[in-house]
């Protein structure tokens, strides 16, 4: 499995990592918990070292599980995980909170449902429009002078969040949604963490589920996978109309993966791992059989025309969704990936 570095730093990861929303069993279709941890087990011995989750997946029960199956290779692998979600209980819905309090607190819950005493980096989750940066930053310097995380990193940040949150902490990471149908990164966080040493983490390498291989057009989602909304972070990916498209290129693309000797999966990670500034593709496995399909992402080399020809299959399929976007970074929105900055929603069935 090849091996990067998160942008300046010496924290290393393998170029393909594990995401544990799926694993969370709330918002992204039915999983078996057994299977979710022979997945990892899997990864494991493909030589993926980098493992994703956050105390919002399943109100914790994705990092429980995560830190069980790990344990036995807790040295061997970069755990990370998130904070800056908080759960109202009466409301049924997480809201962003990075105040010093909640991120303390949240690292210390971490902890304990991983089962382990230090966290290789910990990310915040989504911009809190209501905490000042500076506090949130403090909150994670002190967690690191503690020993409780390693490295500190960001999530769905825009570049002058980033911007502004570098003047209190040297972060590392910014996790972002980027896949051959979702490329609104590339506007301006990509050349942001060019340009200052952060590495991407890219969430959503196979579009949620469109480039697994798996989805038809007659696919339908359980009422409360995430998906059945039909807002991907403010893309219509899985919109009637969009989504038919969506699954007609994915099957073009499948095609091709084919033709060249490789899964669509493989494929969809490996165009990921060919973009600027990317650390690690996250696929959020669910079961052994998924880590197979997608292994080899980071050991295939795209050959020119065949990239050429994926390029431009994306040109147009990020044409066509972008141009149905609930939101736009250019009209000033505080977070383009969703439209009520504080509420997160509901992570319940």
């Amino acid at each position: 499995m090849q091996k990067r570095k998160f942008g300046n730093s010496d924290l290393e990861v393998s170029a393909l990592g594990f995401g544990g929303w799926p694993m969370g069993g709330t918002q992204y279709g039915t999983t078996d918990d057994s299977e979710a941890m022979g997945a990892v087990a899997r990864a494991i011995e493909v030589g993926i070292t980098c493992f994703d989750n956050a105390a919002g997946y399943g109100l914790g029960h994705s990092e429980e599980l995560m830190g069980k199956a790990l344990a036995p290779y807790r040295k061997d692998i970069v755990l990370v995980t998130k904070c800056g979600l908080t759960w109202h209980a009466a409301q049924k819905q997480l809201f962003r909170d990075s105040t010093r309090e909640a991120v303390i607190k949240g690292c210390e819950d971490s902890l304990r449902r991983l089962g382990t005493d230090y966290i290789d980096l910990m990310l915040v989750h989504w911009p809190d429009p209501e905490t000042p940066f500076e506090e949130t930053m403090s909150a994670l310097s002190d967690l690191r002078d503690q020993g409780k995380i390693r490295y500190a990193g960001v999530s769905n940040f825009m570049p002058a969040m980033m911007q502004e949150s570098l003047r209190h902490l040297d972060i590392v990471a910014d996790q972002a949604g980027y896949s051959i149908f979702e490329r609104r990164i590339e506007r301006d966080v990509q050349s942001f963490c060019l340009g200052n040493g952060i590495g991407l983490m890219a969430y959503g390498s196979l579009a949620h589920g469109l480039l697994s291989g798996a989805m038809t057009t007659d696919t339908e989602f359980e009422s409360w996978d995430w998906r059945a909304t039909q807002n991907a972070f403010g893309m219509p990916l899985f919109r009637p109309g969009f989504f038919e498209d969506n699954v007609r290129t994915a099957e073009q693309l499948g095609a091709i993966a084919k033709r060249a000797g490789m899964s669509l999966p493989d494929l969809a990670a490996a165009w990921v791992l060919t973009r600027p500034t990317v650390t690690t593709a996250l696929v959020g496995f669910r079961t052994a059989a998924e880590v197979d399909a997608a292994a080899r992402a980071s050991e295939t080399e795209l050959p020119g025309d065949l990239l050429a020809q994926v390029n431009a299959i994306s040109d147009e399929a990020y044409a066509r969704n972008v141009g149905g976007e609930d939101i736009s970074p250019t009209k000033g929105s505080w977070n383009p990936w969703d439209p009520e900055p504080k509420r997160f929603g509901s992570t319940s069935r």
